[in-house]
Order: C-alpha cells, then sequence, then structure tokens
C-alpha cells in the first residue's frame, strides 16, 4: 500500500474561515489525502486567506510564502478573501499553482489531488474565482472539530456598506444555510462528542433575510436538540438585539449568557461616519435589556480607534462608553486604511502615533474594568461550570457559560470535561481555581 499524500492548510482570518479550513480538511481526508499541521512538511498546502485590512493582505503574502519555503516542491493552493479580490496577484506570486476565492472552497480539495497527481509544478497558475455576488450559499458541512466546541457556520456575505470594510465585495450578499441543514449538522456533532457549538456567519445577525426565517427561530430548534450543552453566538451587529429577540432568546436552555459585539466605536459621531446601522443609546438599551433577561451575562466587543475624522473629544466619548457598558474584553484595532474603501479616501487621516496612544489608552482602561469584573465574579459567584478544551493535558484550559477563560490542575479525571469549578484568583486575564467535585 502507497504512503498517502499529505496537506497541510493555513488559515488566516476570521471564524467563518477556520469552519471552512475544517470542511477543506475533511474533504481532502475524503479523497485520500493525510492533513498534516501546515507547520510540518507536506506535498501540498493550501492557504486560507483573509482581507479584512491592509495588514491581513500582507500577512496573506507571508503565509503563501512560508509555505512555498517549507517544501519548494509543494502544490501551493491560495483560497479565501484575499484570493477572490486579488486572484492575478497572487497568481503571479512564485511557486502558486492554483487560485480559487470564495464562492467554491471544497474545489481546493479536488485541486490538491488533481494537481499531485500531475506530478510537476504549474508553469502558470490556473484561477478559478468567480463572482460571488452571484453565488449561493456552498454546501459545506464538518463532522467534528476536534475538540469540545466546533464552529458552525450558518451564512455568508454581508448586505451592509460599512465605510471602512472590504467584505462584501469579498464574501457577496447575506446567504443563509438552511434550517434542516444546520439542525442535521449540530446533530451530527454532538454524536462526535462536541458540547458547545458556536453559530458564526459574516453578518451573523442577517441569518434566514434570504430564506424567510431568522435567528432566534434557528437557535429554538437547536435548543430542542439533546447533547448540547452550549449554544454561542458569533460577532452579532447591536441592531439585532431589539426587545422581542431577546425575549424569545432568554427562554433557551442551551444559549450561552454571553454576547459579542460589533460596536466599533463608542462615539455616535464616528459611528455616523461609519455608516453603522445603531448609535450607542441604542446598543445600551439593548445591553441593559439583555443584563435583566441573563443575570449572569458578559459582553465582548470589537472596536476600531483612530478612524478618519475620530478627534480626541471622540476618543474620549469611546472611554466613556466602554467605563458604562463594562466589557469583559474589547479586540481593538487601530483603523488601518484598506483600498478599495470609501474611508481610505476620508479625510482626517489619524497618525500612527495618535492612534497607538489611543489603543494603550482604552487596552488600559479595559484592563481595570476586567479586573475589577473577575474581582466580583470570584468574591460573589466562584462556583462555576466550565467546558474544558484539553482535559487530558497537564494544564486544562476552558470558559464559563458567559466566557471567563478558566485553568485549573490537570489532566481531568473522568470523561466529562463538563465540570464545576471554584473560582479563586486570576491574573487580570484568566481565572485559575480547582475542580469543586
Amino acid at each position: 500500500m502507497s504512503e498517502k499524500h499529505t496537506v497541510g492548510i493555513y488559515t488566516l482570518g476570521c471564524k467563518v474561515n477556520q469552519y471552512e479550513s475544517q470542511a477543506i480538511a475533511e474533504k481532502c481526508e475524503a479523497l485520500g489525502l493525510l492533513v498534516l499541521p501546515p507547520e510540518e512538511k507536506c506535498d501540498a498546502y493550501i492557504i486560507n486567506t483573509c482581507t479584512v485590512t491592509g495588514e491581513a493582505d500582507r500577512k496573506a503574502r507571508q503565509y503563501i510564502r512560508r509555505a512555498i519555503s517549507q517544501n519548494p516542491e509543494a502544490v501551493i493552493i491560495v483560497t479565501g478573501c484575499f484570493s477572490q479580490l486579488n486572484p492575478e496577484t497572487v497568481a503571479q506570486i512564485p511557486g502558486v499553482d492554483y487560485v480559487c476565492g470564495n464562492t467554491n472552497k471544497l474545489v481546493a480539495a479536488e485541486a490538491v489531488v488533481d494537481l499531485l497527481n500531475e506530478r510537476e509544478k504549474r508553469l502558470v497558475p490556473e484561477i478559478y474565482v468567480s463572482d460571488v455576488r452571484a453565488a449561493g450559499f456552498e454546501p459545506m458541512r464538518i463532522k467534528s472539530f476536534g475538540r469540545t466546541r466546533a464552529f458552525l457556520k450558518i451564512e455568508d456575505g454581508c448586505d451592509s456598506n460599512c465605510a471602512y470594510c472590504i467584505i462584501p465585495a469579498a464574501r457577496g450578499k447575506v446567504r443563509s444555510k438552511p434550517p434542516a441543514e444546520v439542525i442535521s449538522e449540530v446533530i451530527a456533532l454532538a454524536g462526535a462528542g462536541c458540547y458547545e457549538v458556536v453559530l458564526t456567519g459574516i453578518e451573523t445577525a442577517a441569518y434566514g433575510r434570504d430564506i424567510g426565517t431568522d435567528l432566534a427561530s434557528l437557535l429554538e430548534e437547536i435548543d430542542r436538540i439533546e447533547g448540547i450543552t452550549r449554544v454561542r453566538l458569533g460577532s452579532l451587529d447591536p441592531a439585532l438585539l431589539r426587545p422581542r429577540f431577546i425575549e424569545r432568546i432568554s427562554k433557551l436552555r442551551s444559549l450561552a449568557s454571553h454576547f459579542h459585539l460589533s460596536m466599533q466605536s463608542g462615539c455616535d459621531r464616528v459611528l455616523a461616519l461609519m455608516r453603522r446601522k445603531y448609535n450607542t443609546k441604542t446598543a445600551s438599551r439593548a445591553m441593559a435589556d439583555i443584563r435583566s433577561a441573563f443575570p449572569e451575562v458578559q459582553f465582548t466587543a470589537d472596536m476600531i480607534i483612530g478612524f478618519p475624522g475620530e478627534t480626541d473629544s471622540d476618543f474620549e466619548e469611546t472611554l466613556d462608553f466602554v467605563r458604562s457598558a463594562k466589557f469583559l474584553s474589547i479586540h481593538v484595532f487601530p483603523y488601518s486604511r484598506r483600498p478599495g474603501t470609501d474611508a481610505a479616501l476620508f479625510p482626517g487621516q489619524v497618525p500612527a502615533a495618535v492612534k497607538k496612544q489611543r489603543w494603550k489608552a482604552l487596552d488600559r482602561l479595559q484592563g481595570e474594568i476586567r479586573r475589577g469584573i473577575l474581582d466580583e465574579i470570584i468574591a460573589n459567584s466562584p462556583y462555576q461550570e466550565v467546558l474544558f478544551e484539553n482535559p487530558d493535558e497537564k494544564e486544562v484550559f476552558g470558559h464559563t457559560a458567559s466566557f471567563i477563560g478558566v485553568s485549573v490542575p490537570g489532566p481531568l479525571p473522568g470523561n466529562n470535561p463538563l465540570r464545576r469549578v471554584k473560582l479563586e484568583r486570576h491574573d487580570g486575564l484568566i481565572c485559575f481555581g480547582s475542580l469543586a467535585e
């Protein structure tokens, strides 16, 4: 019996890309390939790219060249958002054999087999990139995610027109996975030992808009599935969080008490410049309603600082909003000028040094808020259920339903990765404790 050809997959960017890479990996295995960690020398590499910022483009090129340097004779296939928008640029990188975009990502696995059978490098790369604006939802599913929680892509594309974002051009319009297919996949993941499913998409809050349903209805269906302990939502537009939606989801047994908001700014003037669909008043009201419905809830957020036209006064408004919102954590992104977006041409581009100062100020404030939250939890509700992701290691790590990171000594006894833990201390980032059983 001949040895299997090997393939490594580099994944850059968002949770949607992580899900899609897992689907590509399972397709590769079904075609007889052996999937290895991408750091190893492989016969082929697939690089699943991101293009959300100029830095993401740079990193995409870096990883393409890294794969080529690991094995100059390897088949090199590039897919994802960077190749969707820049197929010719990718094809000009010496060593690349095949370029595909976001309309049919699973073709990457088939291309690996075809190119390995040719037994020689392509002199001219093949480009397989079509108009993503005309694409439907690509049929794609996974059987497992290799751990106790899994990302599950339920939606693709975005109908918004935010001034700073190129992703609608790379991902197309909103397309939703049919509810029956989502339910079938969740059932399969539960059967494979998955305890938590993270529902993700490019504009997750828009789920169902194109097929006559909505996100709350999908969550209600998933809630009836046995075996899934937690359902967590990916990044949400605060505009989704209306009273009726909150009322419906508050009745669900499985929904995790954690919401990640794509806030982007805490200043209404900047939000308007960004062309976001909400303001701080509506976001604050929604967060208050959710806190009433989910007493132990924690919020996390994305924030862009240094957006064109953001003044010192605007930034102070963001700091005031963050103080009142009390986010558990914030992913802070210094604004990156992205060619092809309206904001790239806006006046008032903020100097890099000012963006760095604002990043430090927001990070410092957020650290103080996080430490206060962790102090309060340890003092008032130290006993928490934690889902551990690596139960067999010497130090095991997991999350509470509200997304508090927790570490305890391992390995865990028994086969249950969901354990009751007493939280005893924290380091400002995560909590440490011991099993309470």
